[in-house]
């Protein structure tokens, strides 16, 4: 299992900790609950890309970056 440092806002980490206690859950088992189903829901809801895999989220495309003078 890996591990990392993860920084949040404190009004999401109170969120969390009370959904954790109302679900009789650790903060970090919620926390993986909640990944899981975000990832469940985005992997069916996501349309197929443009190489067939809707596993897969295409990359964030943002603005180019400037060219430098």
């Amino acid at each position: 299992m890996i591990k990392f440092t993860l920084r949040i806002p404190d009004d999401l980490h109170d969120r969390i900790t009370v959904q954790a206690a109302t679900d009789r859950r650790s903060l970090n088992s919620e926390m993986l609950h909640l990944l899981e189903v975000a990832l469940t829901t985005v992997s069916t809801e996501t349309p197929d890309r443009l190489d067939g895999d809707s596993a897969t989220p295409d990359p964030l495309r943002g603005k180019p970056h400037s060219p430098t003078a």
